[in-house]
């Protein structure tokens, strides 16, 4: 029998002492100190909410507007790339009605170009100010260009030169070339306000579903979900926060 043999063997190796948790860094501690709607907040009766979620969503802009929410028009758009992976960015809406919720931009843009391969998406809004968070998904498609240069002349002077610019998405070269191009498109806008823009679209989202979220202090949100049927009604169920 060699030594290596009789050798007893090694008892084993206890477990390492919990380590005591770690001091929150300076980030960490400013990131808790930030308070959460500390604002006083609207109840919502989802028993009362209309058959149909454009007519809640216009009342509720409207209540964002009159509580002082800052640019309540604005919303995350979402979208995929080639590869599926998502993408989002902050759009401005242009109207919400019986055709769905209308958005605008480029078709040569990289949502542009998201929304040619896949022509789906999700919309997201976030007002504060009320608790309150709005939730879309749906197809979205192209309206007539004739309708997207009307939407775009209705707007100001500034809208028109950014879309008389273009390019969106594309390498610039330098902070000057930009600088001449906007000039040159600030000029035309002032000159001809019926300009065409060629690649300005306008889209329009067609919800299957929209979400209402009402903040609760409790944590007892509400949450009334809008489902589109086949026969264009819609269905409302609540879901648990």
């Amino acid at each position: 029998m060699t030594a290596s043999d009789s050798a007893a063997p090694s008892p084993p190796t206890p477990p390492a002492p919990p380590t005591s948790p770690t001091s929150p860094t300076e980030f960490q501690r400013l990131l808790r100190a930030q308070k959460v709607w500390d604002v006083d907040l609207p109840d919502f009766d989802p028993a009362a909410a209309p058959p149909a979620p454009v007519d809640l969503f216009q009342r509720w802009f409207a209540d964002a507007v009159a509580a002082g929410q800052p640019e309540p028009h604005t919303m995350t758009l979402a979208t995929a790339g080639p590869d599926g992976d998502p993408d989002a960015r902050t759009v401005m809406l242009h109207d919400a009605d019986d055709e769905g919720w209308h958005f605008a931009s480029h078709a040569t843009s990289a949502k542009g170009s998201q929304l040619a391969a896949r022509p789906r998406a999700a919309l997201h809004f976030y007002w504060p100010a009320r608790a309150r968070q709005i939730r879309l998904r749906g197809p979205v498609r192209t309206a007539p260009h004739n309708e997207a240069l009307a939407d775009l002349h209705a707007r100001s002077t500034g809208a028109l030169a950014a879309a008389l610019v273009g390019r969106q998405s594309e390498i610039l070269p330098s902070y000057a070339e930009l600088t001449r191009a906007s000039d040159a498109a600030w000029e035309r806008a002032r000159a001809e306000p019926d300009a065409d823009a060629p690649s300005w679209t306008l889209y329009v989202l067609v919800p299957q579903e929209v979400e209402f979220f009402q903040g609760d202090a409790r944590r007892r949100h509400v949450r009334l979900r809008y489902r589109a049927t086949p026969n264009g009604s819609w269905v409302r169920e609540l879901m648990w926060p």
